[in-house]
């Protein structure tokens, strides 16, 4: 089952509201906000990070870019590096590299999620479904109340 059939599912499962639209390919968060008429500050990316405790998903606006030493001070981690690409395409084999959703903690995803509070500050949130062209958009507190993820500030305006 491809990952945007299995996140809808766990979706309506919930019965979490959402919306699903398809777009025509893009490949950066920022780029896919545009296409979805939506201003970035609102469209999560993620990124995945490596650290002594395994891999996780940091999750921030479209128009911001990951600290990685707010991360290493956060965790209290002296290793913390971003996954390859390779390790990506290990994690997320039924997404388009780069597409996955943030949906980790037990959710879709058996990984940790931390989330930039510049994101959880927005009514709604939207983000990639597993491939280039679609993108569900939700209430944010739905979101949380679904991933759970840990909050963090580690998000830095993109230069």
């Amino acid at each position: 089952m491809k990952t945007l059939d299995r996140m809808i599912a766990f979706l309506e499962l919930k019965e979490a509201h959402y919306k699903h639209d398809r777009h025509p390919l893009s490949y950066t968060a920022r780029e896919t906000a545009r296409a979805e008429h939506i201003a970035p500050r609102t469209f999560a990316k993620v990124v995945v990070v490596h650290s002594e405790e395994g891999f996780t998903m940091a999750v921030l606006p479209a128009d911001r870019i990951v600290d990685l030493d707010e991360l290493r001070a956060a965790f209290g981690s002296r290793h913390l590096r971003l996954a390859t690409e390779r390790e990506i395409e290990e994690l997320f084999p039924e997404c388009e590299l780069g597409a996955m959703p943030p949906f980790g903690n037990g959710t879709l995803f058996d990984m940790p999620i931390w989330v930039d509070g510049l994101l959880m500050a927005e009514e709604t949130i939207s983000f990639n479904a597993g491939t280039h062209r679609d993108v569900v958009q939700m209430n944010t507190e739905d979101w949380e109340h679904l991933v759970k993820p840990s909050v963090l500030a580690f998000a830095h305006t993109a230069a």
